[in-house]
């Protein structure tokens, strides 16, 4: 089939085959895709976004391959076109042929890109993209998503929300975090907060509907004491999350906080949000104001002229709702529960914590001296469970490895401690940033540090010794180890965030 003489040149045979080869290569990671589920995240990147750039640069490189030549012949052929416009003969073979392919080629062409682009889009939306394409910096975060309770929602529901203008915010800074990855220049772990995240009124109550969240709900918490017998130690709340009563609304309850009547709004003296000594509450129905400072804890006047306050929203509080990385007492706590780690294994809870006083260096490095403390301890400490139990033994190195793959990621620092949970005030201050008894108001009003306001205790002890009162009653807190006089002045989280 012959095409006009301008074709036959270099640059667009070159152009052709990259067209040819790329198309080829579109059609076979598509076939691979169809036909295998469990494919990478890269064969995707290939097929959507990187092929379809050569696909492009090849047949752009045709028409520029044909404009050179027709110089190249007009320079030496003088009379080989005339000044103006080309002239196309559809008498002649070569032209008809050339606009049969190139017509034929460009709606195949337009097509396919409109159906690639349709599915680049789809593919960038994806969990796989967000999670896996840069596996060092997000494997943390992946990991945690998917053993969350919104593991079925796509990341870029929460991180995106709906709009054009949201999606082109998240892809621009998304090409400046690629870049960073590129260059190897990203912070370990992650910085938080992230500061231009899209306000959780607009992402988090599109399934989460402020009027219809529950009323009080029971809580039942069951953990495990260091002791030889790693002894049982059950705890159960009625937690306040709403009023007493659905039908009473937001007017009570730990939700409060949110009630589109009320206004939160605080002064942090860091970055962090963690350090908060201003409060101002705003009633927006009636106007009222009032504001809670704590005296001791003030910016001085010429920080506080510049200080800019946060309208307080759900992720105060729910800081990581999908990424939450468990503190080693939880995550062993929980295989001993579900019985990965065998609760009945002498000093098993206690070989645990101790083993987390400490942070990795290296994931390697932890795998091995998890496993080698472990089998140590009870080769030298207890012969006779060691020789009698090694299953046993076995299976709590694997449930414990479990656990610390799951919420430790040593190359990235990211671990229990890099990231604060606000949710209630045992591992981290939480609840207690503000009700701490010291803020207080020019009435001499004070946002209390009261247990009762959010929660009371229904069951508390030891398995099978358990204290426990009615529903519309509750008890002061038994700490399950015998502590100093004045210990229920102090913060839980002074305690629990470095000690189990």
């Amino acid at each position: 089939m012959k095409l006009p003489r301008s074709y036959y040149n270099m640059v667009s045979f070159i152009g052709s085959a990259i067209a040819v080869v790329s198309l080829a290569f579109i059609f076979l990671f598509f076939v691979v895709a169809m036909l295998f589920a469990d494919t990478s995240s890269y064969l995707g990147i290939f097929m959507y976004i990187i092929l379809p750039v050569f696909l492009v640069i090849g047949l752009v490189l045709i028409p520029i391959g044909m404009t050179i030549e027709v110089k190249r012949r007009k320079k030496r052929e003088l009379k080989y076109i005339e000044k103006g416009w080309p002239i196309i003969d559809l008498n002649v073979s070569s032209y008809r042929n050339a606009i049969l392919i190139f017509g034929s080629g460009t709606f195949f062409f337009i097509f396919l890109t409109a159906l690639g682009s349709y599915e680049a889009f789809h593919y960038t939306e994806s969990v796989e993209f967000c999670g896996t394409l840069c596996h060092e910096v997000m494997e943390p975060e992946h990991v945690a998503y998917l053993n969350s309770p919104h593991a079925r929602v796509k990341c870029v529901e929460c991180h995106v929300g709906e709009g054009a203008s949201w999606y082109m915010r998240s892809k621009l800074s998304g090409l400046r975090q690629v870049y960073g990855v590129l260059t190897n220049d990203f912070s370990r772990p992650i910085g938080v907060p992230i500061h231009n995240l899209r306000p959780a009124r607009e992402t988090c109550e599109k399934c989460h509907w402020p009027e219809k969240f529950y009323a009080h709900q029971l809580r039942h918490e069951k953990h495990f004491l260091t002791d030889s017998l790693n002894t049982e130690w059950n705890i159960g709340l009625l937690i306040k999350t709403g009023a007493s009563h659905s039908a009473i609304g937001l007017t009570e309850g730990i939700h409060w906080h949110i009630n589109p009547e009320v206004k939160i709004e605080y002064i942090s003296k860091r970055d962090n949000r963690l350090d908060i000594p201003w409060v101002k509450y705003t009633n927006t129905s009636t106007g009222k104001e009032t504001l809670y400072i704590d005296e001791e804890n003030m910016l001085n006047e010429k920080k506080m002229a510049v200080a800019v306050s946060r309208e307080m929203d759900c992720m105060d509080c729910h800081t990581r709702p999908s990424h939450h990385y468990q503190t080693p007492m939880e995550f062993v706590d929980h295989a001993m529960t579900t019985g990965e780690v065998p609760k009945d294994l002498p000093y098993i809870k206690k070989i645990a914590m101790d083993l987390f006083v400490d942070p990795y260096d290296h994931k390697d490095t932890a795998l091995i001296t998890i496993t080698n403390t472990i089998t140590d301890f009870y080769k030298d400490e207890m012969p006779e469970v060691y020789e009698t139990r090694q299953d046993d033994i076995e299976k709590a190195i694997e449930g414990i490895i479990n656990g610390f793959s799951e919420n430790i990621f040593p190359e990235m620092g990211v671990s229990w401690d890099a990231y604060t949970d606000n949710i209630g005030h045992k591992t981290y201050n939480g609840c207690f940033r503000c009700h701490d008894d010291n803020h207080v108001s020019e009435s001499g009003e004070v946002i209390r540090k009261d247990c009762i306001i959010c929660h009371s205790i229904n069951v508390q002890g030891a398995v099978g010794e358990e204290m426990v009162v009615g529903l519309t009653s509750t008890m002061d807190f038994v700490h399950p180890k015998e502590l100093e006089e004045g210990w229920e002045e102090d913060l839980c989280a002074d305690c629990h965030r470095y000690l189990y």
